[in-house]
């Protein structure tokens, strides 16, 4: 890892108002954010993975400045962006890309595929006519599909061509940082593997960095170098690849990680099924955010919230009991996957 991460996040918090009663007064807010701190290295792929309603999507349009952070700081090669607003923002959007979930409503029906690629160069004034056009031939060729497909509209493509657009124009304008808001949950298990594989190829092509956002740990394993879990608006944990995997310390992540499906009808896996729904970011339970539905809690639980502290060099953990030896055991034996 370098010294000097391509983002900061210095507890970052994004509360979104809600209004009720007839005259619409503001008495309580949506925490949907509520204070996240994470580092993404230059050309790093960081997993971000929780339940939906977590935050995740919250938290990468706040990074990309499409919602105005409440509270917090957001440092893009240390520059401060938190509230960078009008024109400063164009050079941001240059460096600072979005794959969103749904090809088929992030790109506009209305405009071919041509028309889409060459709009980032046409704000940020890239180009004449005849060199945007090859580049946009060349975007295509990138992402694997023919340059006759220019002249065509998002509605001919399939779902994993039309990603694989949206891809080609997130790296358009060479940026630094993609923040991909669930790129594959909406495709078929065939075409995932070829957009993840897609990715990371590009990856290493233009040193890019992710911010890889997912409720799967199974397809987050596949391209993260670091996984962060988050919950209720909080980062739970925050391990590398392999580690989170072997050494999960949050009983929510060990949860999850039990619940991924094992190729094998033969290998007995311990299921970890938490009780209990995730409650409202509007009226978040008091101490740790987890333990209502926590197999371990305990009354400190209740009432203490755990600050996010370091279990091991790269490795962070929010939970009382996953660094305190006396709890080990028990830890173990209730939520060990």
């Amino acid at each position: 890892m370098t010294d000097t991460p391509i983002l900061e996040i210095r507890d970052l918090k994004m509360h979104f108002p809600v209004k009720e009663g007839i005259l619409l007064r503001t008495n309580k807010s949506n925490k949907a954010v509520d204070g996240v701190s994470l580092n993404i290295d230059p050309g790093e792929t960081l997993g971000l993975v929780g339940e939906s309603g977590c935050g995740k999507s919250t938290l990468g349009r706040c990074i990309s400045r499409l919602y105005e952070p409440t509270a917090g700081s957001i440092l893009f090669e240390g520059q401060d962006i938190t509230h960078m607003k009008g024109k400063k923002l164009l050079p941001l959007r240059q460096n600072i890309q979005m794959i969103f979930q749904d090809p088929m409503e992030s790109l506009n029906s209305r405009h071919t595929v041509g028309d889409i690629l060459e709009e980032p160069f046409i704000i940020h004034r890239i180009g004449n006519r005849t060199e945007r056009q090859k580049s946009v031939a060349k975007l295509l060729d990138i992402v694997g599909l023919p340059a006759r497909s220019a002249g065509r509209y998002p509605f001919e493509f399939s779902g994993g061509q039309r990603q694989r657009i949206g891809i080609a124009r997130s790296i358009a304008l060479n940026p630094r940082l993609i923040i991909c808001d669930e790129p594959v949950s909406a495709l078929d298990v065939s075409i995932q593997s070829q957009i993840l594989n897609l990715l990371i190829d590009l990856q290493q092509e233009f040193n890019l960095a992710y911010l890889f956002i997912a409720h799967d740990l199974a397809v987050v394993k596949h391209i993260s170098d670091r996984i962060a879990i988050m919950y209720l608006g909080k980062v739970a944990e925050t391990a590398g690849g392999e580690t989170i995997y072997k050494q999960p310390l949050h009983p929510y992540t060990r949860s999850l990680i039990s619940a991924i499906p094992v190729p094998d009808p033969h290998h007995q896996v311990k299921r970890q099924v938490l009780t209990g729904d995730v409650p409202s970011p509007i009226d978040p339970p008091s101490g740790c955010p987890f333990h209502p539905r926590c197999p371990v809690a305990v009354d400190r639980c209740k009432h203490d919230l755990p600050e996010l502290r370091s279990a091991d060099e790269d490795h962070t953990v929010a939970c009382h009991l996953a660094l305190e030896p006396e709890n080990s055991t028990t830890l173990n034996a209730e939520t060990n996957p």
